[in-house]
């Protein structure tokens, strides 16, 4: 999003610093999860019909408990922190339990359908140190299958503009079962009028997997391409896996699930994901290095029709880590059979920094002080 004041801007930086160093420890090691979603209330203030996270009536996890799985998910290595729910809004305490994340110098994100955001609140969780937050709007009017509208969140993003010290992020979904599919489109360009980052995701079944797009669905999605402008991870995410399931087609790719990918649910227990709970149910504090190398390896029998992207995205990082090349060719492939593929400028100036020459030549002296340096900059060497 667009930074107005010196210090938003200066907040920026130390952002993406921060996510450049868990992006290096996460290369460097596969031993620690990079992302976990944890949920500190079920309960949600809306009720919206395609949703199978929620409930209306659980209490919220008491808060020495979140912090101590908090506490739990650090000693692990944890490199991202993300509440998730039901609404994570509800929970009394979440500016305390989002400072014990940062206490522990781990990314701290939120996941909200934005019903609760007002200036104040807004302000309380810049003070909190949240350095991320998402909201999906499923369509511009509400309706009977989701209340999570443009016409009642835009006054929301407003204030989100205006006040906000962390990333915004606005997700709009297609094959919702929304009456018009072009509403997906509208919520990304309002996005992109704001400033905002934009993704977009293919809605999924009760278990997780992909639901067949109709022709309408599938155009606008192509349409939300050309418009957004992603970044690395978004770009390379949409070649690799989006565009295989908005055209109905399995993805073919190792799911980190239960290792780099953690889901722990109100009751504390480790899980693959959103939509698969129930395995592997292992209560937090007695999840060890040995059960996230047993997960690394599993093969989930969900992963080839799988829509979970957070899933996705942590399982490139492995991907890069294991054969940066070829990674790299699948997230950007050549434009014709034969050709070379075409890497923007930054994944070129990072490989020649990093990886040796595919000409066999030694890199210059210059080359290796200056990758050295930015490993020194990140605490990787």
């Amino acid at each position: 999003m667009t930074l107005a004041s010196p210090l938003r801007k200066i907040h920026s930086l130390g952002r993406r610093f921060h996510q450049a160093r868990m992006i290096a420890r996460a290369l460097k090691s596969r031993d620690h999860p990079i992302l976990a979603h944890i949920i500190p209330v079920r309960r949600c203030n809306l009720a919206c019909a395609y949703c199978n996270e929620y409930d209306k009536v659980s209490v919220h996890v008491p808060t020495a408990e979140m912090l101590r799985r908090i506490d739990l998910l650090s000693a692990l290595g944890t490199e991202i922190i993300t509440f998730s729910g039901g609404e994570p809004l509800l929970h009394p305490d979440l500016d305390e339990l989002i400072q014990r994340i940062r206490s522990h110098r781990r990314i701290a994100t939120l996941i909200t359908n934005g019903i609760l955001l007002s200036p104040e609140r807004i302000r309380q969780l810049n003070r909190a140190g949240l350095e991320h937050l998402q909201i999906s709007i499923d369509n511009v009017l509400p309706d009977e299958i989701s209340k999570k509208s443009l016409k009642v969140l835009d006054k929301k993003l407003e204030w989100l503009r205006e006040y906000a010290d962390f990333d915004v992020s606005i997700n709009s979904v297609v094959g919702a079962g929304v009456e018009h599919p072009q509403d997906a489109l509208v919520i990304t360009r309002r996005a992109l009028e704001l400033g905002f980052e934009t993704t977009v995701g293919a809605i999924h079944d009760g278990g997780g997997q992909l639901r067949p797009l109709p022709d309408a669905d599938r155009t606008v999605y192509e349409q939300i391409q050309k418009e957004r402008k992603p970044g690395f991870w978004a770009f390379a995410y949409d070649n690799l896996f989006q565009r295989n399931l908005v055209s109905g087609q399995p993805n073919d790719w190792q799911c980190r699930a239960g290792s780099r990918y953690l889901y722990i649910c109100e009751d504390g227990l480790v899980h693959y994901c959103s939509q698969q709970r129930g395995y592997p149910a292992i209560p937090l504090e007695k999840y060890t290095a040995e059960d996230l190398e047993r997960e690394y390896w599993s093969k989930k029998p969900c992963a080839p029709y799988c829509t979970v992207s957070c899933v996705h995205r942590v399982a490139m990082i492995d991907l890069v880590r294991e054969d940066p090349r070829a990674a790299l060719t699948k997230f950007f492939p050549p434009p014709a059979h034969g050709e070379p593929a075409q890497f923007p400028l930054g994944v070129k100036f990072l490989s020649s920094l990093f990886l040796p020459p595919e000409n066999g030549k030694v890199q210059s002296r210059a080359t290796k002080a200056m990758a050295g340096a930015v490993k020194t900059v990140l605490g990787i060497r």
